[in-house]
Protein backbone atom coordinates (compact mmCIF):
# COMPACT_ATOMS: atom_id res chain seq x y z
CA UNK A 1 0.00 0.00 0.00
CA UNK A 2 1.34 3.20 -1.06
CA UNK A 3 1.28 6.46 0.65
CA UNK A 4 -0.69 8.63 -1.82
CA UNK A 5 -3.36 5.64 -1.51
CA UNK A 6 -3.20 5.64 2.50
CA UNK A 7 -4.69 9.06 1.40
CA UNK A 8 -6.92 8.47 -0.43
CA UNK A 9 -8.51 6.28 1.57
CA UNK A 10 -8.55 8.69 4.66
CA UNK A 11 -9.81 11.43 2.42
CA UNK A 12 -12.95 8.99 0.93
CA UNK A 13 -13.85 7.07 4.11
CA UNK A 14 -14.14 10.84 5.79
CA UNK A 15 -16.17 12.52 3.10
CA UNK A 16 -18.51 9.39 2.56
CA UNK A 17 -19.07 9.37 6.52
CA UNK A 18 -20.08 12.87 6.15
CA UNK A 19 -22.28 12.43 2.92
CA UNK A 20 -24.56 9.63 4.93
CA UNK A 21 -24.34 11.32 8.68
CA UNK A 22 -24.93 14.95 7.10
CA UNK A 23 -29.24 14.48 8.00
CA UNK A 24 -28.29 14.30 11.28
CA UNK A 25 -27.14 17.81 11.45
CA UNK A 26 -30.33 19.06 10.56
CA UNK A 27 -31.48 18.19 13.56
CA UNK A 28 -30.04 21.12 14.75
CA UNK A 29 -32.61 23.59 13.38
CA UNK A 30 -35.12 23.02 16.04
CA UNK A 31 -37.91 23.66 13.77
CA UNK A 32 -37.04 21.14 11.07
CA UNK A 33 -38.51 17.71 10.09
CA UNK A 34 -35.73 15.62 11.94
CA UNK A 35 -35.97 17.85 15.17
CA UNK A 36 -39.54 16.36 15.45
CA UNK A 37 -38.26 12.49 15.80
CA UNK A 38 -34.65 13.35 16.60
CA UNK A 39 -32.68 15.76 19.23
CA UNK A 40 -29.26 16.31 18.28
CA UNK A 41 -26.78 15.14 20.84
CA UNK A 42 -23.32 16.03 19.50
CA UNK A 43 -21.85 12.57 21.85
CA UNK A 44 -24.63 10.62 19.57
CA UNK A 45 -23.86 12.19 16.84
CA UNK A 46 -19.85 11.76 17.13
CA UNK A 47 -20.39 7.73 18.17
CA UNK A 48 -22.33 8.03 15.14
CA UNK A 49 -19.85 9.74 12.81
CA UNK A 50 -16.58 7.55 14.14
CA UNK A 51 -18.24 4.51 14.47
CA UNK A 52 -19.46 5.05 10.31
CA UNK A 53 -15.76 6.24 9.36
CA UNK A 54 -14.14 2.78 10.68
CA UNK A 55 -16.97 0.67 9.17
CA UNK A 56 -15.09 2.75 5.89
CA UNK A 57 -11.81 2.69 6.53
CA UNK A 58 -11.78 -1.41 7.53
CA UNK A 59 -14.07 -2.27 4.09
CA UNK A 60 -11.17 -0.24 2.17
CA UNK A 61 -8.49 -2.15 3.98
CA UNK A 62 -10.24 -5.48 3.54
CA UNK A 63 -10.86 -4.90 0.07
CA UNK A 64 -7.81 -3.41 -0.97
CA UNK A 65 -4.64 -5.02 1.21
CA UNK A 66 -2.14 -7.21 -1.28
CA UNK A 67 -2.77 -10.68 -1.35
CA UNK A 68 -4.63 -10.46 2.08
CA UNK A 69 -8.33 -10.78 3.17
CA UNK A 70 -10.72 -10.02 0.47
CA UNK A 71 -7.65 -9.30 -1.97
CA UNK A 72 -6.91 -12.91 -2.10
CA UNK A 73 -9.98 -13.63 -3.69
CA UNK A 74 -10.89 -11.06 -6.31
CA UNK A 75 -6.74 -12.14 -7.60
CA UNK A 76 -8.01 -15.45 -7.55
CA UNK A 77 -11.49 -14.58 -9.12
CA UNK A 78 -13.19 -16.56 -6.75
CA UNK A 79 -15.93 -13.52 -6.62
CA UNK A 80 -18.59 -15.30 -4.68
CA UNK A 81 -16.49 -15.44 -1.65
CA UNK A 82 -15.62 -11.73 -2.31
CA UNK A 83 -19.31 -10.80 -2.23
CA UNK A 84 -20.31 -12.99 0.61
CA UNK A 85 -17.74 -12.09 3.12
CA UNK A 86 -18.33 -8.34 2.00
CA UNK A 87 -21.99 -8.73 2.64
CA UNK A 88 -21.38 -10.13 6.20
CA UNK A 89 -19.05 -7.56 7.12
CA UNK A 90 -21.84 -4.91 6.13
CA UNK A 91 -24.91 -7.01 7.75
CA UNK A 92 -22.58 -7.66 10.92
CA UNK A 93 -21.85 -3.71 11.02
CA UNK A 94 -25.38 -2.77 10.89
CA UNK A 95 -26.46 -4.87 13.89
CA UNK A 96 -23.62 -4.51 15.62
CA UNK A 97 -23.62 -0.41 15.31
CA UNK A 98 -27.74 -0.12 15.46
CA UNK A 99 -27.22 -2.44 19.32
CA UNK A 100 -24.33 -0.14 20.70
CA UNK A 101 -26.41 2.87 19.73
CA UNK A 102 -29.51 1.51 21.17
CA UNK A 103 -27.92 0.39 24.50
CA UNK A 104 -25.68 3.66 24.57
CA UNK A 105 -28.16 6.16 23.58
CA UNK A 106 -31.55 4.31 24.40
CA UNK A 107 -34.26 3.27 21.71
CA UNK A 108 -35.79 5.37 19.31
CA UNK A 109 -40.08 6.34 19.56
CA UNK A 110 -40.88 4.59 16.23
CA UNK A 111 -39.92 0.78 16.85
CA UNK A 112 -37.12 -0.25 14.12
CA UNK A 113 -35.67 3.20 13.57
CA UNK A 114 -32.71 2.96 14.65
CA UNK A 115 -31.52 -0.22 12.44
CA UNK A 116 -33.24 1.29 9.48
CA UNK A 117 -31.05 4.54 9.68
CA UNK A 118 -27.87 2.00 9.91
CA UNK A 119 -29.14 -0.02 6.63
CA UNK A 120 -29.88 2.88 4.31
CA UNK A 121 -26.17 5.00 6.11
CA UNK A 122 -24.43 1.72 5.66
CA UNK A 123 -26.07 0.63 2.13
CA UNK A 124 -25.39 3.97 0.76
CA UNK A 125 -21.40 3.85 2.27
CA UNK A 126 -21.15 0.69 0.63
CA UNK A 127 -22.21 1.49 -2.32
CA UNK A 128 -19.87 4.67 -2.44
CA UNK A 129 -17.21 2.67 -1.35
CA UNK A 130 -17.36 -0.04 -4.31
CA UNK A 131 -16.72 2.71 -6.47
CA UNK A 132 -13.77 4.03 -4.57
CA UNK A 133 -12.08 0.19 -4.66
CA UNK A 134 -12.92 0.48 -8.39
CA UNK A 135 -10.91 3.78 -9.01
CA UNK A 136 -7.92 2.50 -7.35
CA UNK A 137 -7.65 -0.96 -8.61
CA UNK A 138 -7.62 1.37 -12.23
CA UNK A 139 -4.98 3.36 -10.96
CA UNK A 140 -2.75 0.33 -9.72
CA UNK A 141 -3.51 -1.07 -13.30
CA UNK A 142 -2.63 1.83 -15.19
CA UNK A 143 0.33 2.42 -12.64
CA UNK A 144 1.34 -1.64 -13.54
CA UNK A 145 1.48 -1.01 -17.04
CA UNK A 146 3.29 2.29 -16.88
CA UNK A 147 6.03 0.19 -14.92
CA UNK A 148 5.89 -3.05 -17.26
CA UNK A 149 6.06 -0.52 -20.44
CA UNK A 150 9.40 1.04 -18.39
CA UNK A 151 10.66 -2.20 -18.03
CA UNK A 152 10.20 -3.50 -21.62
CA UNK A 153 11.60 0.13 -23.11
CA UNK A 154 14.51 -0.48 -20.97
CA UNK A 155 14.93 -4.85 -21.79
CA UNK A 156 14.66 -3.42 -25.15
CA UNK A 157 17.00 -0.67 -25.30
CA UNK A 158 19.26 -3.61 -23.70
CA UNK A 159 18.93 -6.04 -26.44
CA UNK A 160 19.63 -3.30 -29.26
CA UNK A 161 22.44 -1.90 -27.62
CA UNK A 162 23.86 -5.82 -27.31
CA UNK A 163 22.69 -6.47 -30.75
CA UNK A 164 24.56 -3.27 -31.96
CA UNK A 165 27.66 -4.05 -30.17
CA UNK A 166 27.68 -7.30 -31.54
CA UNK A 167 27.51 -6.44 -34.85
CA UNK A 168 30.24 -3.29 -34.27
CA UNK A 169 32.59 -4.89 -32.11
CA UNK A 170 36.14 -5.54 -33.39
CA UNK A 171 35.17 -9.63 -34.22
CA UNK A 172 32.16 -8.58 -36.15
CA UNK A 173 33.77 -5.41 -38.38
CA UNK A 174 37.25 -7.61 -38.58
CA UNK A 175 35.51 -11.08 -40.42
CA UNK A 176 32.74 -8.59 -42.04
CA UNK A 177 35.38 -6.10 -44.01
CA UNK A 178 37.99 -9.25 -44.41
CA UNK A 179 35.20 -11.09 -45.92
CA UNK A 180 34.13 -8.51 -48.21
CA UNK A 181 37.67 -6.97 -48.99
CA UNK A 182 37.93 -11.08 -50.70
CA UNK A 183 35.14 -11.23 -52.15
CA UNK A 184 35.68 -7.00 -53.69
CA UNK A 185 38.92 -8.98 -55.48
CA UNK A 186 37.52 -12.36 -56.47
CA UNK A 187 34.13 -11.53 -57.59
CA UNK A 188 32.81 -7.68 -57.80
CA UNK A 189 29.51 -8.13 -58.42
CA UNK A 190 28.98 -10.84 -55.26
CA UNK A 191 30.23 -7.56 -53.32
CA UNK A 192 27.37 -5.27 -54.04
CA UNK A 193 25.10 -8.30 -53.21
CA UNK A 194 26.92 -8.47 -49.93
CA UNK A 195 26.96 -5.21 -49.29
CA UNK A 196 23.67 -4.89 -49.77
CA UNK A 197 22.53 -7.75 -47.22
CA UNK A 198 24.71 -5.69 -44.88
CA UNK A 199 22.85 -2.40 -44.91
CA UNK A 200 19.24 -4.34 -44.82
CA UNK A 201 20.64 -5.53 -41.71
CA UNK A 202 21.34 -2.68 -39.93
CA UNK A 203 18.52 -0.58 -41.73
CA UNK A 204 16.01 -3.59 -40.25
CA UNK A 205 17.56 -3.25 -37.00
CA UNK A 206 17.84 0.68 -36.32
CA UNK A 207 14.84 1.79 -37.79
CA UNK A 208 11.92 -0.79 -36.22
CA UNK A 209 10.82 -0.70 -32.76
CA UNK A 210 12.02 -3.66 -30.78
CA UNK A 211 8.20 -3.61 -28.60
CA UNK A 212 6.88 -4.25 -32.10
CA UNK A 213 5.04 -7.47 -33.24
CA UNK A 214 6.17 -8.44 -36.82
CA UNK A 215 5.30 -11.80 -38.67
CA UNK A 216 7.44 -14.30 -38.85
CA UNK A 217 7.90 -13.65 -42.79
CA UNK A 218 9.11 -10.17 -42.44
CA UNK A 219 11.53 -11.90 -39.91
CA UNK A 220 12.39 -14.50 -42.07
CA UNK A 221 13.35 -12.28 -44.51
CA UNK A 222 15.91 -10.34 -42.31
CA UNK A 223 17.19 -13.34 -41.11
CA UNK A 224 17.79 -14.40 -44.54
CA UNK A 225 20.12 -11.49 -45.33
CA UNK A 226 22.32 -12.10 -41.77
CA UNK A 227 22.41 -15.65 -43.03
CA UNK A 228 23.89 -14.75 -46.47
CA UNK A 229 26.97 -13.21 -44.81
CA UNK A 230 27.35 -16.05 -42.14
CA UNK A 231 27.36 -18.45 -45.73
CA UNK A 232 29.77 -15.85 -47.21
CA UNK A 233 31.95 -16.04 -44.08
CA UNK A 234 31.79 -19.68 -43.19
CA UNK A 235 30.63 -21.24 -46.78
CA UNK A 236 29.86 -24.87 -46.53
CA UNK A 237 30.33 -25.22 -43.01
CA UNK A 238 27.06 -23.45 -42.19
CA UNK A 239 23.91 -24.74 -42.77
CA UNK A 240 20.38 -23.54 -42.22
CA UNK A 241 17.14 -25.51 -42.83
CA UNK A 242 13.65 -23.47 -42.51
CA UNK A 243 10.36 -25.86 -42.69
CA UNK A 244 7.72 -23.88 -42.11
CA UNK A 245 3.63 -24.27 -42.40
CA UNK A 246 2.61 -21.95 -44.71
CA UNK A 247 -0.30 -20.60 -43.04
CA UNK A 248 2.14 -19.82 -39.87
CA UNK A 249 4.11 -17.38 -42.21
CA UNK A 250 1.54 -14.91 -41.22
CA UNK A 251 1.76 -15.13 -37.67
CA UNK A 252 3.75 -12.68 -35.45
CA UNK A 253 6.79 -12.70 -32.65
CA UNK A 254 8.91 -10.29 -31.33
CA UNK A 255 10.94 -7.98 -33.53
CA UNK A 256 14.74 -8.96 -33.92
CA UNK A 257 13.88 -12.59 -32.50
CA UNK A 258 15.27 -14.76 -34.52
CA UNK A 259 19.14 -13.22 -35.27
CA UNK A 260 20.33 -13.38 -31.78
CA UNK A 261 19.31 -17.24 -31.79
CA UNK A 262 21.67 -17.96 -35.04
CA UNK A 263 24.24 -15.68 -33.78
CA UNK A 264 24.73 -17.63 -30.61
CA UNK A 265 24.80 -20.66 -32.73
CA UNK A 266 27.66 -19.44 -35.05
CA UNK A 267 29.45 -17.57 -32.09
CA UNK A 268 29.50 -21.00 -29.16
CA UNK A 269 29.80 -23.88 -32.03
CA UNK A 270 32.43 -25.00 -34.05
CA UNK A 271 31.98 -24.97 -37.70
CA UNK A 272 34.02 -27.57 -40.27
CA UNK A 273 33.17 -29.39 -43.40
CA UNK A 274 33.35 -32.56 -41.80
CA UNK A 275 30.96 -31.29 -39.25
CA UNK A 276 28.95 -28.64 -40.53
CA UNK A 277 26.61 -26.39 -37.57
CA UNK A 278 23.21 -26.77 -38.60
CA UNK A 279 20.17 -24.51 -37.63
CA UNK A 280 16.72 -25.67 -38.21
CA UNK A 281 13.78 -23.44 -38.14
CA UNK A 282 10.13 -25.17 -37.49
CA UNK A 283 7.05 -25.01 -36.40
CA UNK A 284 5.24 -27.27 -33.79
CA UNK A 285 2.00 -26.75 -32.15
CA UNK A 286 2.10 -22.77 -32.21
CA UNK A 287 5.44 -22.64 -31.32
CA UNK A 288 8.56 -21.90 -33.70
CA UNK A 289 11.21 -23.97 -32.95
CA UNK A 290 14.85 -22.69 -33.97
CA UNK A 291 17.41 -26.13 -32.97
CA UNK A 292 21.02 -26.37 -33.91
CA UNK A 293 23.49 -29.67 -33.94
CA UNK A 294 25.49 -29.21 -30.13
CA UNK A 295 29.66 -28.96 -31.28
CA UNK A 296 30.60 -26.30 -28.55
CA UNK A 297 33.83 -24.48 -28.73
CA UNK A 298 36.79 -25.31 -26.82
CA UNK A 299 36.96 -22.25 -24.72
CA UNK A 300 33.37 -20.90 -23.19
CA UNK A 301 34.52 -17.91 -21.70
CA UNK A 302 32.73 -15.61 -23.87
CA UNK A 303 29.39 -17.21 -23.03
CA UNK A 304 27.30 -15.11 -20.78
CA UNK A 305 23.43 -16.18 -21.55
CA UNK A 306 22.61 -12.75 -21.47
CA UNK A 307 21.08 -12.57 -24.90
CA UNK A 308 18.71 -15.21 -24.19
CA UNK A 309 17.76 -13.53 -20.55
CA UNK A 310 16.87 -10.40 -22.27
CA UNK A 311 15.00 -12.01 -25.21
CA UNK A 312 12.83 -14.16 -22.61
CA UNK A 313 12.41 -10.77 -20.66
CA UNK A 314 11.40 -9.20 -23.68
CA UNK A 315 8.87 -11.96 -24.49
CA UNK A 316 7.69 -11.90 -20.46
CA UNK A 317 6.99 -8.36 -20.33
CA UNK A 318 5.30 -7.59 -23.82
CA UNK A 319 3.37 -11.09 -24.57
CA UNK A 320 3.13 -12.51 -20.78
CA UNK A 321 5.12 -15.31 -22.22
CA UNK A 322 8.53 -17.11 -21.70
CA UNK A 323 10.35 -18.65 -24.66
CA UNK A 324 11.73 -22.18 -23.56
CA UNK A 325 15.00 -23.55 -23.76
CA UNK A 326 16.25 -27.54 -24.19
CA UNK A 327 19.54 -28.48 -24.38
CA UNK A 328 20.58 -32.26 -24.91
CA UNK A 329 23.76 -33.46 -25.63
CA UNK A 330 23.01 -33.38 -29.28
CA UNK A 331 20.91 -30.36 -29.55
CA UNK A 332 20.51 -26.52 -28.38
CA UNK A 333 16.66 -25.85 -28.90
CA UNK A 334 14.91 -22.65 -28.18
CA UNK A 335 10.50 -22.73 -28.72
CA UNK A 336 9.75 -18.42 -29.42
CA UNK A 337 5.75 -18.26 -29.23
CA UNK A 338 3.43 -17.34 -31.84
CA UNK A 339 0.64 -15.01 -32.03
Amino acid sequence: MIKNERKIYLYSALLITLVVNSAKLMALNSDGIIARYWQFNIWEYGFQFIYNLTFCLVLLYLNLSDGKFFSGFRENKQYWKLYTFNTLVVVTAILLGSLIHSVWFGVLQFPGGRIRGYFARFLLSSIMIAVVIRLILLMRESRNKDLINEQLNSAYLTAQLQLLQEQLNPHFLFNTLSSLSAIVRENPPLAQNYIHHLSKIFRYTLLRSGNDLVTLEKELDYLNSYVQLIKMRLENTFQIQINLSENILGKELLHLSLQPLVENAVKHNKATLSSPLIVDIYDENKWLIIRNNLQPTVSEAERTGLGLVNLNERYRLQLCQEIEILQTEQYFTVKLPLL
